[in-house]
């Protein structure tokens, strides 16, 4: 067993960890014999001289070993499992679940909470009265047998290490570590049980990777680290610079992915949501090809199908039946709405998508610190696009907020964070890249 100074000097040295030091470290995070002040010390240490794709894969699989492993071997094949890094109005997972369900793939997940401009999906599916995001890993495995989909947050018996590591990262300023940000994502994919993945790195303003070099980098780290540790992954490189979306903010993103998976295909959440789950269908072989990979996935929510699959998996983890058919009313809303005008004409040139994120954030509808609670009503709607055609006053977005005042400075921020140019525009494609 190797001590935690042993391991702290082999990184702070810039040597190369062995694979024996590598599990050492991680059964040291879970037994507590490694604290976390040496933890600390061996991620600035990380942080500053790297891990190698060697190195990084091993952390990846001594992480996904640290605790329980789902096992899926009696559910029907395939097993798929999809995660985003995270951007503003990112409501995809609520879509994608359900639609994979309904194309005959078993989805099992485990989601997280939001920090900072990037919402996250167990906080989406919290705005929902009486929605279970504790289930154990046989409820999970139960649920999933029966419907085809099951969704927790993250359980303290898959992957700990990762959990241990993952605060501490946020503690230590060294959450911008590519081989650990690639092992966190990948530890619980494979803890979760899946064997396909597709993976969404976002890029832009609303994003934890702002520039397009960044994203390439997370992207190609990912592939290599996947592919070594036994996973068939497909990865898309999508855009962040403006919304995704019209929703951000709690409820109302609930409303918009229950808008697509009524039919809304063409919409951009809509169409994120077809491309990754025919990436799935293609990945696992269950469709020959993708164009006829993404005509399933549009006739599952234009049938109906998507939807049925996501009544029945709302209804399973403890939504009253009728919610689905009933959302706008039984939804936490904002009580003060404010339609908010823009006086320009010309052409939208620019969403910040960073800069809307961080009003809902200021509204209440996210966290600057893991601790906040949020209040899952407020938010805004954006009704333009980067691209179009905008009239002087036309009406370009709509805020929930919690009083008078509250709304007033939100639509000032909302207009201020809206560019309006006297040429046309063309937005960046939602999907840039397919690795």
């Amino acid at each position: 067993m190797h001590s935690p100074q042993a391991l702290i000097a082999t990184k702070r040295d810039r040597r190369t960890h062995s694979s024996e030091e590598i599990r050492d470290l991680v059964r040291g995070l879970v037994d507590g014999s490694i604290k976390d002040y040496q933890a600390s010390s061996w991620l600035m240490a990380a942080y500053l001289n790297g891990l190698d794709s060697a190195e990084t894969t091993e952390l990846t699989l001594a992480m996904a070993d640290s605790g329980e492993r789902l096992d899926l071997s009696g559910l029907p094949k395939p097993w798929v499992d999809k995660h985003s890094t995270g951007g503003v109005g990112d409501k995809v997972t609520l879509v994608a679940l359900p639609l994979m369900a309904a194309c005959g793939i078993t989805a099992v997940k485990m989601s997280g909470r939001g920090l900072g401009i990037t919402g996250g999906t167990i906080d989406k599916l919290e705005s929902i009265p009486g929605f279970r995001t504790d289930l154990s890993p046989s409820e999970l495995v139960a649920q999933a047998n029966q419907f085809g989909i099951a969704l927790t947050g993250q359980s303290p018996n898959l992957a700990p290490a990762d959990k241990i590591l993952y605060g501490l990262r946020d503690a230590t300023a060294t959450v911008d570590c590519v081989p650990l940000i690639v092992s966190s994502i990948l530890s619980k994919k494979i803890a979760g049980g899946a064997e396909t993945v597709v993976l969404d790195v976002k890029c832009g303003s609303g994003a934890f990777m702002r520039d397009l070099g960044a994203a390439r980098n997370l992207a190609a780290w990912l592939k290599d680290i996947g592919t070594r540790a036994g996973l068939n992954l497909r990865i898309l490189i999508t855009d962040m610079d403006q919304p995704l979306g019209s929703a951000i903010g709690n409820s109302l993103e609930v409303l918009e992915a229950l808008s697509v998976l009524r039919g809304d295909v063409k919409s951009s959440v809509g169409r994120l949501a077809i491309k990754l789950v025919a990436l799935a269908l293609e990945a696992s072989g269950t469709e020959a090809s993708l164009e006829a990979a993404e005509a399933r996935c549009v006739l599952a929510i234009q049938s109906g199908g998507a939807l049925t699959k996501a009544r029945e998996w709302l209804t399973a983890q403890g939504a009253d039946p009728a919610f689905v058919d009933q959302a706008e009313s039984k939804l936490p809303l904002g009580p003060v709405v404010r339609k908010v005008f823009i006086h320009s004409s010309g052409y939208l040139a620019r969403a910040d998508a960073g800069a809307l994120g961080q009003l809902v954030v200021d509204l209440g509808g996210g966290r600057a610190h893991k601790e906040d609670l949020i209040d899952h009503g407020v938010g805004i709607q954006i009704h333009v696009a980067v691209g179009d055609e905008i009239t002087d006053n036309e009406h370009c977005a709509t805020v929930f907020a919690k009083t008078e005042e509250e709304a007033d400075e939100a639509a000032q921020r909302v207009l201020a964070s809206l560019y309006v140019t006297a040429t046309p525009t063309e937005a960046r494609p939602l999907v840039i890249e397919v690795l």
